[in-house]
This record gives structure tokens, sequence and C-alpha cells, in this order.
């Protein structure tokens, strides 16, 4: 439930049905590649209990982020008030009806990466924090491959409410907490955006029908800031392959160089 922010520098189906957050009984992430291993929607005038309500338009932000760059403690100061005004108490939509705790996002308000899931899992919504499960404990060896921990760069999702089941989000509750998204994305003004998995990607390039075929490894772009597209950890644990593993490492290295990180030749199990 609490924020948790460090100031200072410091085959497609499948991808999308594993981009939750949960822990499945897989071997861990090591082999003979690295260890990396905006308006918000009208309010309802009651919580929905179903996922087939309308879904709601799309929040569709235009152009570059336009707001002046904060220094570091305003930084910190306008995600942590974010935080507990809005987010920890938000009933925005029926999510919130069958969560514990919203998951907000933590670390370096000065990131200069920024790791974007799909939503919470079951132990995210147990212990309010993003990425601490099976896939998190993958996601912190992709960080430490790239010479990072997770208090360097910052890490949060498209929904800040665990989806029943971790089935994925519906696209009305997507469009009503993805400001908070976009806020965050705004203060902490990172200088690349990670996305994992399919549905994050879908929703920051604001393409329904992309695959991850079409975009994984590729660079594009949100508000002037570039986007790099990869696999989910959990999808990387549950089709446990050389080939998935070699190309997350290869997008994160695109990543590594993009933000001035020297090349890591990381020592793996055999």
């Amino acid at each position: 439930m609490g924020l948790r922010l460090i100031r200072g520098r410091s085959n497609e189906q499948m991808e999308s049905s594993d981009a939750r957050e949960r822990s499945p009984d897989e071997p861990e992430f090591s082999a003979r590649v690295p260890q990396i291993a905006v308006p918000v929607a009208p309010p309802q005038p009651e919580v929905g209990l179903f996922v087939g309500a309308a879904p709601a338009a799309p929040v569709k932000p235009v152009g570059k982020i336009e707001l002046p760059l904060m220094p570091t403690d305003k930084k910190s100061a306008a995600l942590a008030l974010m935080n507990e005004s809005e987010v920890s108490g938000c009933k925005k939509c029926r999510l919130s009806t069958t969560r514990m705790q919203t998951v907000f996002g933590e670390g370096d308000v000065d990131a200069k990466i920024f790791f974007i899931g799909e939503g919470p899992g079951e132990t995210e919504d147990q212990t309010g924090r993003p990425f601490v499960g099976r896939a998190g404990q993958l996601l912190d060896k992709m960080i430490g491959a790239m010479g990072l921990t997770r208090q360097q760069v910052f890490i949060a999702n498209i929904v800040k409410c665990r989806p029943p089941e971790n089935r994925v989000p519906a696209p009305d509750e997507v469009a009503t907490c993805t400001p908070y998204l976009v806020r965050q994305l705004e203060i902490v003004r990172p200088k690349v955006i990670v996305t994992l998995g399919l549905p994050a990607v879908k929703y920051m390039l604001e393409d329904p029908k992309l695959t991850m075929g079409r975009v994984r490894g590729q660079w594009k772009e949100w508000r002037g800031i570039k986007l790099m597209p990869t696999y989910h950890p959990s999808y990387v644990l549950r089709a446990y392959t050389e080939a998935n593993r070699q190309a997350v490492w290869s997008d994160l290295q695109l990543v590594m160089k993009e933000v001035g990180l020297a090349p890591k030749r990381v020592a793996t199990k055999q």
C-alpha cells in the first residue's frame, strides 16, 4: 500500500495470457545467455461487477510532454501526493471491489529507464509493491544484468489494482486507470520506456491489433520518449527457451546503449 520512492539519480496469445505477475513453478532464468536472466474517464453511477461492461474510450495523449521538468524533491512530493490522495483510495472502476490494496509503483524518481507491466498479481496485491513475485525476481535479474538495481529504475503497471484471477484488464479499466500512469511518466520523465508484455505495449502505442512479433525489439516512441517492447518476465518463465531469453537480452542491450550503459558480460550457470 505504501509508495517506495528513491530520491536522486543513483507465439501472441501466450504472451498476452502470461503477462500478469504470477508465480509459475518454472526454473530460474539462466543457461547460456546472461541472467537477465489526460483526462480521467467520467465516473460511473455504480461500479460494474462484470468484465463485459461497455469499454470506455482510451486516453490518447498527443504530442510530446510539455510540462516543465521538476527537480528531484518536487518529483518525489508529486508522486507521493498522487498515491496518497488519489490512487490508494481509488474506486473509479470495478477492480477496486476485489483488490486488497493498490500498487502504485516504485523506484528512482530520476530514473532513465521506466518499466511498465500489465497489472499486479497476487503477491503484489498483498504487498502493495510491483513485481515482487516470481516474475519480479526475474525482472530483478534482468535489471541486474544491465548493471543496475531496481532502486535505480522505475517500475509500474498499466492498472494499479489486481484483476481477478489475473485476467487481462478490460478496456474500460485500462482507460480509467492509465491517466495515473501517464502522470507518473510526465513526472519521472525517463529517457527510455520498456514495456513488458503485449497488453502494456498495446496501450502505450494505442494499437489493440499489435502482436509481439511485429514490435518486440524495435524502437518505438511515446510522446517523445523512446520505447522498447519486450517479453514479460512471466512469459519467459513459462516459455523457457534459449531463443526467448536471448531475445530479451538483445532488447535490453539496445536499451543500455541508448542510456549510455556499457555492454555487460554476465557469468551464467551451466
